[in-house]
């Protein structure tokens, strides 16, 4: 019986997408703004990335608070009537912060944008951190930080940061309790005048707009805000020292997290399309080697997978599979092996096919909706990146060969260049894992 393989056509070449429409301008205060227009539906998609990197004890206690309670309301209006306000032009706003930034998204209904833009500003300029309400929020802020630190994957990537980055700023996974519990609407209000400023800050607008008349409307609304303080640069991030296993114990843990790092290329670097290549190939989606070996050959897990992880001050390489106790050892020799294969062995080109096709749809795909483009801009507004690269790295993806990824493989996929972190039922993994590497 001819199986559903061969009633399937062969896959088209891959098409670019023609470049939309779009407007930039960097106002007199420092903010970048971009606007692209994607009428699909009349919304438009918003991104404001605000430098808030910072090296103090604390910062990410700071962080974290700030961006839970920045809606809190403003000197104008309540918390119930800024909603009121948004809701009113069909706004719906959200705040996010990792070690780089604060992320305010939302969508507006593009007849309510210019109203939008206006809450934004008042938000931005004036908000006011009520006391009763920032102790509401500090307190379910360390209820949640309680809970993560008792999943496994919390603990497990909370080991590998501080196995990879050491005393840099990106080891702090998570706010510590003690910090957050310090923290009142005083605290929050001298944070926010020093740092919630449009000095390197990014607005990403995308939709059914028009990009120029948009960007007029931003700066109308926007301009007024100012300066606070320099945005912090952090040190670069230090490269992995390889070691021994750092083992972590979760007495009687039926499975065991097993997280392996290590350095990558940036996404301006030359060799990043390459390097992505032979992330998917590895485990980087569901064909790679890594899910065909761990996964459908050998049921030691559901979902192994690898990533390759963008930051400002650095790019990381990273594999995860979480395994039974029982078969622990075994999963890493077999991690070891598929990463050591792809450092000295080249793929075949029908790999690289597979992997290139899809990289480029997903490209496509992350790219083809409002929200989808705008968030792209807007992982993208850190190292300075736009419109443009989308479709350089497209066109590098397509000149990609398979000496490129062995390349880029034995460079950042040795396993002799990657760290080592399992945690789990130490008395029940120790010595088997004792066979593979030495254990801290």
């Amino acid at each position: 019986m001819t199986g559903v393989s061969g009633l399937l056509p062969p896959l088209g070449p891959s098409r670019a997408a023609r470049r939309p429409s779009s407007a930039e301008r960097t106002l007199s205060n420092g903010l970048t703004v971009l606007a692209v227009r994607r009428p699909a539906v009349p919304l438009v998609e918003l991104r404001l990335r605000i430098p808030f990197a910072g090296n103090r004890p604390g910062h990410r206690a700071r962080a974290s608070l700030l961006a839970n309670s920045l809606l809190l309301g403003t000197a104008r209006r309540s918390e119930l009537e800024l909603v009121q306000a948004l809701q009113e032009v069909g706004t719906e706003l959200a705040v996010g912060s990792d070690n780089d930034r604060v992320l305010i998204s939302g969508s507006v209904l593009r007849a309510g944008l210019n109203t939008g833009l206006d809450l934004l500003a008042e938000v931005l300029t004036s908000a006011a951190y009520p006391a009763r309400l920032v102790a509401g929020e500090r307190k379910r802020l360390r209820d949640q930080l309680r809970i993560a630190r008792s999943q496994p994957d919390v603990v497990a990537r909370v080991a590998r940061a501080r196995r990879v980055y050491g005393k840099h700023p990106y080891a702090e996974v998570l706010a510590a309790d003690g910090d957050v519990a310090g923290l009142d609407a005083t605290a929050l209000r001298r944070v926010h005048r020093q740092r919630i400023q449009p000095t390197g800050a990014r607005l990403v607008l995308v939709g059914d707009l028009s990009p120029a008349r948009t960007l007029d409307a931003v700066e109308a609304a926007l301009g007024g805000w100012a300066p606070g303080a320099a945005p912090v640069t952090l040190r670069p991030a230090p490269t992995p020292v390889p070691g021994p296993l750092l083992l972590v114990d979760r007495p009687g843990a039926v499975q065991s997290c097993l997280r392996l790092a290590g350095s990558a290329p940036m996404r301006t670097d030359p060799g990043y399309p390459a390097m992505q290549l032979a992330n998917l190939v590895f485990g980087g989606y569901f064909s790679s080697r890594y899910v065909e070996n761990i996964r459908e050959a050998k049921g030691y897990t559901y979902t192994p997978r690898s990533s390759i992880e963008h930051r400002m001050a650095g790019s990381a390489f990273a594999v995860d599979a979480d395994v039974s106790t029982a078969v622990t050892a075994p999963a890493l020799l077999e991690t070891q092996y598929e990463l050591g294969r792809m450092a000295t062995l080249p793929i075949t080109e029908a790999e690289l096919d597979s992997a290139r096709q899809y990289a480029l749809g997903n490209l496509a795909l992350s790219t083809s909706t409002q929200a989808g483009l705008a968030a792209t801009l807007a992982g993208l507004a850190g190292p300075g990146l736009g419109l443009d690269w989308i479709a350089d790295y497209r066109r590098a993806l397509l000149s990609v060969g398979v000496d490129d990824v062995l390349e880029q493989a034995s460079r950042f996929l040795a396993p002799s260049r990657l760290v080592t972190v399992v945690v789990g039922d130490a008395a029940a993994i120790r010595e088997q894992l004792g066979t593979l590497a030495e254990i801290a």
